[in-house]
């Protein structure tokens, strides 16, 4: 009966998304994730208006040091606001990656793949946007990051020990592909994962 219960409650919910089985298909979310994140996005929508940009409820965000930045990468240029599917679509990236489905080359790539995750990392450091990671952006996010761990000229020598390694073609900046090669021994899924999907 419970079983009976919580299912024909996933299927009410799953009825007031519009293009809910494309959504899943898109983020590979399953219909009891959809329905968490639903009621999650419910609970930011503090003005029913079917959008939201109250992120810093997220308690994860809200304590990250970088919390702000990946708050902020929820929005497009000039963008104030975030309907649901926008929302789950960024979340998605958060996804653990499914490594035993092979990818289908003429879909696009998945929202939780390697790449598309690193992607969105590196949009947390390059502040400017330029497709670049400067010396300066990387103390800001560091900064940001350590707060008052260690002394300035510590994190001045960490940004230039990064860019030292990872500038392959030494124009002192970071670009995307220096990024990903900097990161091929990372653990991409568990570092970009957040909890309450589970």
């Amino acid at each position: 009966m419970f079983i009976y219960l919580e299912m024909g409650s996933t299927n009410s919910t799953l009825s007031k998304i519009p293009n809910v089985e494309e959504l899943m298909q898109e983020t590979g979310f399953s219909p009891a994730h959809i329905v968490r994140l639903y009621d999650r996005f419910q609970t930011l929508d503090k003005e029913k208006t079917g959008q939201s940009t109250d992120f810093g409820a997220i308690n994860r965000l809200a304590e990250n040091p970088i919390g702000d930045r990946i708050i902020g990468a929820f929005f497009s240029s000039g963008q104030e606001k975030l309907d649901f599917h926008s929302f789950v679509r960024i979340l998605a990236h958060f996804r653990p990656a499914e490594t035993s489905r092979p990818r289908d080359p003429c879909m696009p790539e998945p929202f939780n793949s390697r790449t598309s995750k690193l992607k969105f990392a590196f949009q947390l450091y390059d502040l400017d946007k330029d497709g670049k990671i400067s010396r300066a952006e990387l103390l800001q996010v560091l900064r940001a990051m350590l707060e008052m761990q260690v002394t300035e000229e510590q994190l001045e020598s960490i940004a230039e020990r990064t860019i030292q390694e990872a500038d392959l073609d030494k124009d002192d900046a970071i670009s995307f592909e220096e990024f990903r090669k900097s990161l091929d021994r990372v653990n991409i899924d568990h570092k970009m994962s957040i909890r309450f999907l589970r």
